[in-house]
C-alpha cells in the first residue's frame, strides 16, 4: 500500500508540475501585457521634468507609473531604474523590459529609460517620454538610441 501511495504522488507531481509551470508562464506574459498596456495609455502625454501624470511625465515616471499600475514597485529615476532587476543582454530583449541610455552634452551626462514594446523581425520597439515629442514610441536600432545604451534591465523575470 505506501508503495503504491509513493507512486501515486509521484505521478501526481508529474503530471501537474508543467501545469504550474505553465500556469507561472501565462500570470508572467499577462503581468508584462499590464504594464505595457499601462504604458500605452500616456502615449501622447507631453514630456515634462519631474513630471508624474498625464499632463506632463518623464521617461523615469512612465516607466515608475506603468509598472505600479501592474503591481510592481520600482525606484523613481532613471539612474535608480538602471540598477534595478536583472540586467539582460541585446539578444535577450523582450517586451517589458526596460532599457536605459546615458547622454553627454556640454558639461553634463543624462539618463533616459523607456520600456521595450515589442520585438519583431522588422525592430526592437521602445515607449518612452521623449523631451521633444512626449510619450512616442521609437525604433531602439535607429543609430541615437542604439549608440547610447547603457543598459537594459528586466523586472517582471
Amino acid at each position: 500500500m505506501p508503495r503504491i501511495g509513493f507512486l501515486f504522488l509521484t505521478f501526481t507531481i508529474l503530471v501537474t508540475a508543467p501545469t504550474l509551470a505553465q500556469k507561472k508562464k501565462r500570470q508572467r506574459a499577462q503581468s508584462i501585457q499590464n504594464v505595457v498596456d499601462a504604458a500605452y495609455t500616456y502615449t501622447g502625454t507631453p514630456y515634462k521634468y519631474g513630471g508624474t501624470s498625464k499632463t506632463g511625465i518623464d521617461c523615469s515616471a512612465l516607466m515608475q507609473n506603468s509598472y505600479a499600475q501592474a503591481g510592481y514597485s520600482i525606484p523613481r529615476t532613471a539612474k535608480a531604474q538602471s540598477k534595478f532587476g536583472k540586467k539582460v543582454g541585446w539578444n535577450s530583449i523582450r517586451q517589458g523590459d526596460i532599457v536605459f541610455f546615458k547622454f553627454k552634452g556640454k558639461r553634463e551626462k543624462w539618463y533616459h529609460s523607456g520600456m521595450i514594446t515589442s520585438v519583431t523581425p522588422d525592430g526592437i520597439y521602445f515607449i518612452h517620454a521623449s523631451s521633444s515629442r512626449g510619450v512616442v514610441i521609437s525604433d531602439l536600432n535607429a543609430d541615437y538610441y542604439k549608440s547610447n545604451i547603457k543598459t537594459i534591465r528586466r523586472v517582471i523575470k
